[in-house]
């Protein structure tokens, strides 16, 4: 084992080496000094190889024995840690950096103020002090804010630490919303309000809808799509009291954000604190209850358009525009959220409805 750690341009000189250099000029062997020194040839060698460290008792030995003070010592012992930590941070650093490689950095800069960097090393630096980790390796792990494992087949490193990074910029800016504790029952007393905003504009229903949340409970935050991280919304408990709701911007089809949204509040209703739901547009294998998927689904859907007046409707291939604007109408809901019920249900075709369909422009609140 070398007395000499290098790696670039960083070079850790152990102590041991400069005592091999005192033995060389004092013309003896190591045996002789080691009994000079009052201590073993074996722990001598261990020093002079840099496979031990000075100790408090050795370094009193040095100090007496060639007339310098117990600090020397102790300082070069101080160095040489001090430089070995700076060696394995640089090689922690390029070891994330093709990680680092495949995060949209700019999204970052955009999106929460990170400062704009020089190189790959200034990004691995910015994001791990953002996503609050030491490594960025550390978000591949199986229990980074998810408590299930997503199938290796199904998702590539890009897939994972994308998603994670998204939903964990979500929680970040959740900490600047103060919401109440949270109460299932006022949530459900705000649902008919939360059904009736499909028919206004983001503008109007946006401000309103964050207020009701923060009122039960519920840090509301919606974000722009970082890119390869598949993510649509996401649900995280942070206290017994608190939880998250964030959705993002992505296609921002009016059908498609409502149900995204009454699923989301499922999971909330669903009230499993210790789960995280991702509702991804990358196929996932889960272990979580599908269960509750599959209720989330079927509460959206149910919810916007009840059963009892979907029956109604009676909707096949030949049902008009104007039938579907007349039936939202009379249930209080958009006409796009009818036309993508039946566009996804496969009654109607995909290239129909595209007047009936609005398609949301919202203005992302981008952190200071």
């Amino acid at each position: 084992m070398s007395n000499i750690k290098e790696y670039k341009d960083i070079v850790a000189f152990h102590p041991g080496y400069y005592i091999a250099d005192i033995i060389e000029d004092m013309g003896i062997n190591q045996a002789e000094f080691a009994t000079r020194m009052g201590t073993t040839p074996k722990t001598l060698s261990q020093l002079i190889n840099g496979q031990a460290n000075i100790s408090n008792d050795l370094a009193k030995k040095l100090s007496v024995m060639l007339g310098t003070s117990v600090e020397v010592w102790q300082n070069l012992q101080n160095s040489y840690d001090q430089k070995l930590i700076e060696i394995q941070q640089a090689k922690d650093i390029d070891e994330q950096a093709e990680l680092a490689k495949e995060i949209d950095y700019k999204y970052f800069i955009d999106v929460v103020g990170l400062p704009i960097a020089r190189n790959i090393n200034d990004k691995v630096i910015n994001l791990c002090k953002f996503f609050q980790v030491a490594d960025l390796r550390i978000m591949l792990q199986a229990d980074f804010l998810v408590n299930f494992r997503s199938s290796t087949s199904c998702n590539s490193e890009k897939n994972i630490i994308n998603s994670r990074a998204w939903i964990q910029t979500a929680m970040n800016l959740s900490k600047c919303i103060n919401t109440k504790p949270y109460n299932s029952e006022k949530l459900k007393e705000y649902l008919p309000e939360l059904r009736g905003m499909t028919v206004k504009t983001p503008d109007v229903f946006l401000p309103r809808m964050r207020k009701i949340f923060a009122e039960c409970g519920i840090a509301f935050v919606l974000l722009p799509h970082l890119k390869n991280s598949g993510v649509n919304g996401a649900v995280k408990w942070v206290t017994d009291d608190r939880v998250v709701l964030a959705m993002n911007n992505r296609g921002l089809d009016a059908d498609k954000f409502w149900f995204s949204l009454f699923h989301e509040i499922k999971h909330v209703l669903q009230q499993k604190i210790k789960t995280v739901f991702i509702s991804s547009s990358i196929e996932e294998m889960m272990n979580i209850n599908d269960k509750l998927e599959i209720e989330a689904d079927k509460f959206a859907k149910n919810y916007l358009i009840p059963p009892v007046d979907y029956r109604r409707l009676a909707p096949s291939k030949y049902t008009s525009d104007d039938e579907i604007v007349e039936f939202a109408n009379s249930i209080g809901i958009h006409p796009g959220i009818v036309a993508g019920r039946l566009q996804h249900e496969g009654i109607i075709a995909q290239n129909r409805c595209s007047k009936l369909k609005e398609k949301y422009v919202i203005e992302i609140m981008h952190s200071d």
